[in-house]
């Protein structure tokens, strides 16, 4: 397989990484040295035994060690906290934030207490996460006025609380904590997005992850439009192939979506984070299609990039190179 970089278009801002929960077959430090060789910006670590294990000992000396070889390879990072069985070995993603178990909700928080101090470490632009799946039979909780309270919206309220420590230390961290709406979870749209929002008080800590083919398979707007509404909160965004109603994570082009619009996009909002590849089920064939994705995208992005001529100054070239960019 050669490995030749993939040319970058000049007048694209947009930097690209590819997500190790897709060359899960990989051994980290290989994994890292296949996309520096094809040219990538950085990497969407997922907190995972196989990789960077946040439970194991040696934890500080390991962040370490990975740090330097970030900065030897020139490699940007996002840290993703996905893993499907890290913190129990037989119930997927559990336990979430929404367990009705305070202690089993403690764990999930800790462990993305842990994520803030690693990215810390990596110097990574963001911490990912999502709420969890709405536990099944979960019972009202009382309410001030003794009332039963419906289990979504006990849901809800278990999901600020237990999220209320997390942002804290992503506040004096300086490193803001990215929720991803995802299909079929509590948090699973734009709007559910700022129902926690308004509910914790709009912190500055707590961020968004949009994920692009999420858009596509379920929010009412265009994946592009999708981009222009979330601006303001946008920290990470995940992006792959998906059609409509269906939440299945397609290599690009398999599914639906019009790429060049999107990455039109998110660069006239001034997103600066990585623009993550999320392809989770592939990685029987991670190598292969990190180095087919990431090719896809300069040419979208090419495509979507208007004759110098016509485009905005770049970072640097004139007074206008800040506006309306995202802090």
């Amino acid at each position: 397989m050669s490995l030749r970089p993939s040319p970058r278009p000049t007048a694209h801002p947009l930097r690209y990484s590819y997500g190790t929960n897709g060359l899960t077959d990989l051994r980290l430090d290989d994994a890292l040295s296949l996309l520096a060789d094809l040219g990538y910006d950085g990497v969407g670590l997922t907190l995972d035994h196989m990789h960077l294990d946040p439970l194991a000992p040696d934890l500080a000396a390991r962040t370490q060690k990975l740090a330097r070889r970030l900065d030897e390879l020139g490699l940007g990072v996002t840290i993703e906290t996905g893993a499907r069985y890290v913190l129990d070995p037989r119930r997927k993603h559990g336990p979430s934030l929404l367990d009705p178990d305070p202690a089993q909700r403690a764990r999930r928080a800790d462990l993305l207490v842990r994520a803030v101090q690693i990215a810390t470490d990596l110097g990574a632009h963001a911490v990912h996460c999502f709420s969890g799946i709405l536990p099944k039979n979960t019972a009202g909780e009382a309410g001030t006025e003794g009332h039963e309270v419906k289990a979504e919206d006990a849901a809800w309220k278990r999901l600020a609380e237990t999220l209320t420590p997390v942002l804290d230390a992503a506040t004096a961290a300086g490193i803001p904590l990215a929720v991803e709406p995802e299909p079929g979870h509590l948090l699973a749209t734009l709007d559910d997005f700022h129902r926690l929002r308004t509910a914790l008080g709009s912190p500055d800590a707590l961020g968004l992850t949009l994920d692009i083919g999420h858009c596509q398979c379920l929010e009412p707007l265009s994946p592009a439009d999708c981009v222009r509404a979330a601006a303001p909160w946008l920290r990470h965004v995940q992006i792959e192939d998906m059609r409509r109603g269906v939440h299945e994570h397609l290599p690009f082009g398999d599914g639906e979506i019009d790429f060049p619009p999107v990455l039109e996009a998110l660069a006239a909002v001034g997103y600066q984070g990585l623009v993550s590849v999320e392809l989770p089920r592939h990685s029987h064939a991670g190598p292969q299609l990190a180095q087919q994705s990431l090719p896809f995208l300069h040419h979208a992005a090419a495509v979507s990039t208007p004759p110098a001529a016509d485009r905005p100054p770049n970072p640097g070239e004139g007074p206008t190179d800040s506006d309306g960019r995202t802090p």
